[in-house]
Protein backbone atom coordinates (compact mmCIF):
# COMPACT_ATOMS: atom_id res chain seq x y z
CA UNK A 1 0.00 0.00 0.00
CA UNK A 2 0.96 3.52 -1.37
CA UNK A 3 1.23 5.93 1.82
CA UNK A 4 0.22 8.76 0.44
CA UNK A 5 -2.17 10.87 2.58
CA UNK A 6 -4.20 13.44 0.83
CA UNK A 7 -3.56 16.51 3.15
CA UNK A 8 -0.22 17.22 5.04
CA UNK A 9 -0.29 16.51 9.33
CA UNK A 10 -3.27 18.47 11.25
CA UNK A 11 -0.61 20.29 13.90
CA UNK A 12 -2.19 23.18 14.92
CA UNK A 13 -4.94 25.04 16.24
CA UNK A 14 -5.99 26.49 13.03
CA UNK A 15 -5.21 23.76 10.76
CA UNK A 16 -8.71 21.91 11.19
CA UNK A 17 -10.12 25.14 10.80
CA UNK A 18 -8.94 25.40 7.38
CA UNK A 19 -9.23 21.94 6.49
CA UNK A 20 -12.97 22.13 7.34
CA UNK A 21 -13.29 25.60 4.96
CA UNK A 22 -11.87 24.12 2.10
CA UNK A 23 -13.33 20.82 2.44
CA UNK A 24 -16.71 23.16 2.46
CA UNK A 25 -15.95 25.18 -0.31
CA UNK A 26 -14.48 22.24 -2.77
CA UNK A 27 -18.11 20.40 -1.53
CA UNK A 28 -19.83 23.57 -3.51
CA UNK A 29 -17.68 23.04 -6.15
CA UNK A 30 -18.62 19.66 -7.06
CA UNK A 31 -22.06 19.63 -6.46
CA UNK A 32 -22.32 22.29 -8.88
CA UNK A 33 -20.26 20.84 -11.14
CA UNK A 34 -21.72 17.60 -10.99
CA UNK A 35 -25.30 18.83 -11.26
CA UNK A 36 -24.54 21.14 -14.41
CA UNK A 37 -22.90 18.23 -15.57
CA UNK A 38 -25.56 15.47 -14.95
CA UNK A 39 -28.28 18.27 -17.21
CA UNK A 40 -25.86 18.34 -19.52
CA UNK A 41 -25.90 14.55 -20.18
CA UNK A 42 -29.72 14.47 -19.67
CA UNK A 43 -30.31 16.85 -22.29
CA UNK A 44 -27.97 15.48 -24.65
CA UNK A 45 -30.24 12.30 -24.24
CA UNK A 46 -33.62 13.54 -23.90
CA UNK A 47 -32.97 15.85 -26.80
CA UNK A 48 -30.77 14.25 -29.34
CA UNK A 49 -30.92 13.90 -32.80
CA UNK A 50 -33.67 11.78 -33.96
CA UNK A 51 -35.73 11.68 -30.45
CA UNK A 52 -39.27 12.30 -30.65
CA UNK A 53 -39.11 14.97 -27.76
CA UNK A 54 -41.64 17.47 -27.82
CA UNK A 55 -39.90 20.89 -29.39
CA UNK A 56 -42.74 23.05 -30.69
CA UNK A 57 -42.74 24.99 -27.46
CA UNK A 58 -40.08 25.60 -26.03
CA UNK A 59 -39.95 27.78 -22.55
CA UNK A 60 -37.92 31.00 -22.71
CA UNK A 61 -37.70 31.64 -19.62
CA UNK A 62 -38.46 30.87 -15.50
CA UNK A 63 -38.51 33.39 -13.15
CA UNK A 64 -38.93 30.83 -10.40
CA UNK A 65 -35.39 29.08 -11.88
CA UNK A 66 -33.59 32.73 -12.29
CA UNK A 67 -34.56 33.52 -8.91
CA UNK A 68 -33.30 30.27 -7.52
CA UNK A 69 -29.86 30.29 -9.47
CA UNK A 70 -29.48 33.77 -7.83
CA UNK A 71 -30.31 33.32 -4.45
CA UNK A 72 -28.68 29.66 -3.67
CA UNK A 73 -24.86 30.83 -5.06
CA UNK A 74 -25.40 34.57 -3.40
CA UNK A 75 -26.08 32.99 0.07
CA UNK A 76 -23.17 30.18 -0.12
CA UNK A 77 -20.97 32.69 -1.57
CA UNK A 78 -21.92 35.21 1.53
CA UNK A 79 -21.23 31.92 4.46
CA UNK A 80 -18.05 31.44 2.53
CA UNK A 81 -17.00 35.08 2.87
CA UNK A 82 -18.24 35.18 6.43
CA UNK A 83 -16.60 32.41 7.21
CA UNK A 84 -13.22 32.89 5.42
CA UNK A 85 -13.61 36.20 7.38
CA UNK A 86 -13.51 35.39 10.74
CA UNK A 87 -10.47 32.95 10.16
CA UNK A 88 -8.40 35.26 9.15
CA UNK A 89 -9.24 37.80 11.73
CA UNK A 90 -8.65 35.18 14.15
CA UNK A 91 -5.06 34.23 12.50
CA UNK A 92 -4.18 37.80 11.81
CA UNK A 93 -4.36 38.62 15.97
CA UNK A 94 -2.29 36.58 18.36
CA UNK A 95 -3.02 36.63 21.58
CA UNK A 96 -1.99 38.43 24.16
CA UNK A 97 -0.33 35.37 26.31
CA UNK A 98 1.49 34.52 22.49
CA UNK A 99 5.69 34.08 22.97
CA UNK A 100 7.61 36.12 20.92
CA UNK A 101 9.69 34.54 18.24
CA UNK A 102 11.91 36.82 15.49
CA UNK A 103 12.40 35.49 12.35
CA UNK A 104 14.63 37.36 9.52
CA UNK A 105 15.02 35.55 5.80
CA UNK A 106 18.21 35.58 4.30
CA UNK A 107 19.18 34.81 0.69
CA UNK A 108 18.58 31.12 1.15
CA UNK A 109 18.55 30.95 5.00
CA UNK A 110 15.62 31.52 7.58
CA UNK A 111 17.30 32.70 10.94
CA UNK A 112 15.61 32.21 14.56
CA UNK A 113 16.25 34.03 17.73
CA UNK A 114 14.37 33.28 21.12
CA UNK A 115 14.32 36.43 23.67
CA UNK A 116 16.00 33.70 26.06
CA UNK A 117 18.80 33.88 24.00
CA UNK A 118 18.94 30.95 22.06
CA UNK A 119 19.19 31.20 18.13
CA UNK A 120 19.26 28.41 15.06
CA UNK A 121 19.33 28.60 11.10
CA UNK A 122 16.41 26.87 9.35
CA UNK A 123 14.70 25.22 12.93
CA UNK A 124 12.36 26.48 14.56
CA UNK A 125 12.00 24.78 17.67
CA UNK A 126 8.36 25.21 19.69
CA UNK A 127 6.42 23.45 22.85
CA UNK A 128 3.46 21.69 22.49
CA UNK A 129 -0.17 23.86 23.39
CA UNK A 130 1.48 27.23 23.73
CA UNK A 131 0.96 29.95 21.51
CA UNK A 132 3.65 31.45 19.47
CA UNK A 133 4.33 34.74 17.22
CA UNK A 134 6.50 35.34 14.76
CA UNK A 135 7.64 38.54 14.37
CA UNK A 136 9.30 38.53 10.51
CA UNK A 137 11.23 40.53 8.59
CA UNK A 138 13.66 40.36 5.55
CA UNK A 139 17.43 40.90 5.12
CA UNK A 140 17.03 41.51 1.04
CA UNK A 141 14.39 40.12 -0.92
CA UNK A 142 10.80 38.82 -0.68
CA UNK A 143 10.32 35.66 0.86
CA UNK A 144 7.26 33.66 2.09
CA UNK A 145 7.61 31.44 5.39
CA UNK A 146 5.25 28.54 5.47
CA UNK A 147 4.09 25.65 7.86
CA UNK A 148 2.13 23.12 5.69
CA UNK A 149 1.07 21.06 9.15
CA UNK A 150 0.32 24.02 10.45
CA UNK A 151 -1.89 25.85 7.53
CA UNK A 152 -0.15 29.19 8.10
CA UNK A 153 1.76 31.44 5.28
CA UNK A 154 2.92 35.11 5.12
CA UNK A 155 5.22 36.75 2.99
CA UNK A 156 8.74 37.86 4.79
CA UNK A 157 9.31 41.49 3.27
CA UNK A 158 12.02 43.58 3.22
CA UNK A 159 12.08 47.22 5.09
CA UNK A 160 8.82 46.06 7.49
CA UNK A 161 8.08 43.47 9.88
CA UNK A 162 4.96 40.80 9.50
CA UNK A 163 3.58 38.23 11.93
CA UNK A 164 1.99 35.29 12.37
CA UNK A 165 0.56 32.97 15.12
CA UNK A 166 -0.13 29.29 15.94
CA UNK A 167 -0.03 26.73 18.91
CA UNK A 168 1.23 23.53 17.79
CA UNK A 169 -1.53 20.42 18.96
CA UNK A 170 1.14 17.57 18.05
CA UNK A 171 4.70 16.79 18.48
CA UNK A 172 6.77 16.16 16.24
CA UNK A 173 9.20 17.56 13.38
CA UNK A 174 7.54 19.28 10.35
CA UNK A 175 8.97 20.79 6.98
CA UNK A 176 9.19 24.30 6.62
CA UNK A 177 9.76 25.93 3.35
CA UNK A 178 10.04 29.63 1.40
CA UNK A 179 7.00 29.96 -0.61
CA UNK A 180 8.05 32.98 -2.69
CA UNK A 181 11.04 32.38 -5.19
CA UNK A 182 13.24 34.64 -3.66
CA UNK A 183 16.41 33.69 -6.32
CA UNK A 184 18.68 30.92 -7.45
CA UNK A 185 18.43 28.54 -4.65
CA UNK A 186 15.01 29.09 -3.77
CA UNK A 187 14.52 25.90 -3.69
CA UNK A 188 17.35 25.42 -0.68
CA UNK A 189 15.02 27.63 1.68
CA UNK A 190 13.85 24.50 3.66
CA UNK A 191 14.12 24.09 7.17
CA UNK A 192 12.28 21.78 10.31
CA UNK A 193 9.98 22.77 13.00
CA UNK A 194 10.27 20.92 16.16
CA UNK A 195 7.63 20.63 18.08
CA UNK A 196 8.66 19.04 21.85
CA UNK A 197 7.07 19.09 25.11
CA UNK A 198 7.43 22.36 27.06
CA UNK A 199 9.68 20.53 30.15
CA UNK A 200 12.15 19.48 26.92
CA UNK A 201 11.46 22.92 25.19
CA UNK A 202 12.50 24.66 28.21
CA UNK A 203 15.53 22.23 28.66
CA UNK A 204 16.05 22.63 24.83
CA UNK A 205 16.24 26.69 25.67
CA UNK A 206 18.52 26.22 28.69
CA UNK A 207 21.13 24.08 27.39
CA UNK A 208 25.00 24.79 27.99
CA UNK A 209 26.64 27.39 25.70
CA UNK A 210 23.60 29.68 25.59
CA UNK A 211 24.66 33.14 25.16
CA UNK A 212 22.87 36.19 26.60
CA UNK A 213 18.84 36.85 26.35
CA UNK A 214 17.91 38.63 23.28
CA UNK A 215 17.36 42.00 25.35
CA UNK A 216 20.84 41.63 26.66
CA UNK A 217 22.52 41.48 23.33
CA UNK A 218 20.37 44.55 22.64
CA UNK A 219 21.66 46.09 25.30
CA UNK A 220 25.15 45.68 24.22
CA UNK A 221 24.30 46.87 20.83
CA UNK A 222 22.73 50.00 22.09
CA UNK A 223 26.01 50.97 24.12
CA UNK A 224 28.27 49.29 21.30
CA UNK A 225 26.49 52.35 18.33
CA UNK A 226 26.97 54.91 20.68
CA UNK A 227 23.03 55.08 21.21
CA UNK A 228 23.46 55.01 25.30
CA UNK A 229 25.32 58.40 24.84
CA UNK A 230 21.79 59.98 23.91
CA UNK A 231 19.38 58.28 24.79
CA UNK A 232 20.50 57.13 28.33
CA UNK A 233 20.35 58.93 31.80
CA UNK A 234 23.85 60.31 31.85
CA UNK A 235 22.94 61.92 27.74
CA UNK A 236 25.10 64.12 26.22
CA UNK A 237 22.84 65.38 24.06
CA UNK A 238 19.38 66.33 24.26
CA UNK A 239 17.56 63.43 22.96
CA UNK A 240 14.33 61.84 24.16
CA UNK A 241 14.22 58.86 26.63
CA UNK A 242 13.67 55.66 25.93
CA UNK A 243 12.28 53.79 29.24
CA UNK A 244 9.10 53.38 29.17
CA UNK A 245 8.44 54.82 25.71
CA UNK A 246 7.09 51.58 23.90
CA UNK A 247 3.73 50.63 22.96
CA UNK A 248 3.27 54.40 24.20
CA UNK A 249 1.80 57.21 21.69
CA UNK A 250 4.81 59.60 20.89
CA UNK A 251 4.41 63.20 19.51
CA UNK A 252 5.81 63.69 16.05
CA UNK A 253 6.18 66.98 14.49
CA UNK A 254 5.31 67.65 10.98
CA UNK A 255 5.73 71.12 10.18
CA UNK A 256 3.77 73.17 12.29
CA UNK A 257 1.19 70.96 13.24
CA UNK A 258 1.58 67.83 15.93
CA UNK A 259 0.53 64.29 15.29
CA UNK A 260 1.19 61.08 17.57
CA UNK A 261 2.22 57.80 16.15
CA UNK A 262 2.59 54.61 18.48
CA UNK A 263 6.48 53.27 19.45
CA UNK A 264 5.97 49.92 17.96
CA UNK A 265 9.02 47.58 16.26
CA UNK A 266 8.28 49.41 12.84
CA UNK A 267 8.45 52.81 14.43
CA UNK A 268 11.57 52.27 16.46
CA UNK A 269 13.25 50.47 13.29
CA UNK A 270 12.46 53.66 11.27
CA UNK A 271 13.65 56.33 13.78
CA UNK A 272 17.23 53.58 13.86
CA UNK A 273 17.23 53.62 10.32
CA UNK A 274 15.44 56.64 9.11
CA UNK A 275 15.17 59.23 12.10
CA UNK A 276 14.64 62.66 9.91
CA UNK A 277 11.01 61.21 8.66
CA UNK A 278 9.44 61.01 12.09
CA UNK A 279 11.14 64.12 14.68
CA UNK A 280 10.17 63.66 17.79
CA UNK A 281 8.11 67.04 19.25
CA UNK A 282 10.67 69.60 20.93
CA UNK A 283 13.86 67.81 19.77
CA UNK A 284 16.07 68.74 16.70
CA UNK A 285 16.48 66.13 13.59
CA UNK A 286 20.53 65.38 14.46
CA UNK A 287 20.09 62.21 14.79
CA UNK A 288 22.19 60.18 12.02
CA UNK A 289 20.99 57.44 10.02
CA UNK A 290 22.09 53.57 10.76
CA UNK A 291 21.02 52.42 7.39
CA UNK A 292 23.07 49.86 5.96
CA UNK A 293 24.84 50.32 9.44
CA UNK A 294 23.10 47.71 11.42
CA UNK A 295 21.69 44.33 10.36
CA UNK A 296 17.91 43.37 10.30
CA UNK A 297 18.90 40.69 13.32
CA UNK A 298 20.88 43.31 15.31
CA UNK A 299 17.72 45.62 14.87
CA UNK A 300 15.96 43.04 16.34
CA UNK A 301 17.85 42.68 19.37
CA UNK A 302 18.25 46.68 19.74
CA UNK A 303 14.34 46.51 19.36
CA UNK A 304 14.00 43.62 22.06
CA UNK A 305 16.21 45.99 24.63
CA UNK A 306 13.83 49.03 24.23
CA UNK A 307 11.50 46.57 25.18
CA UNK A 308 12.94 45.39 28.19
CA UNK A 309 13.12 48.80 29.62
CA UNK A 310 9.60 49.57 28.18
CA UNK A 311 9.04 46.93 31.00
CA UNK A 312 11.18 47.25 33.30
CA UNK A 313 13.24 44.09 32.85
CA UNK A 314 16.29 45.68 32.51
CA UNK A 315 18.38 48.94 32.43
CA UNK A 316 21.41 48.23 31.37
Amino acid sequence: MWDFPLFPDQASTNAPKLDALMLFELGVLVFFTMAILLFVLAFCVRYRRGNAADRSHPPTHSKAMEAVWIVIPAILSVVMYAWSTRLFFDLYEAPADATQIDVVGKQWMWYVQHSQGRSETNELHVPLGRPMKLNMTSQDVLHSFYIPAFRIKQDVLPGRYTSLWFEPTKVGVYNLFCAEYCGTNHSLMIGKVHVMEPADYEAWLSEKGVGPSQAEEGGRLFVQHHCAGCHRGSQTVQAPRLEGVYGKPVPIQDGKDVHFVTADDRYIRDSILLPKDQVVAGYEPIMPSFKDQISETDLLKIIAYIKSIANGETSQ
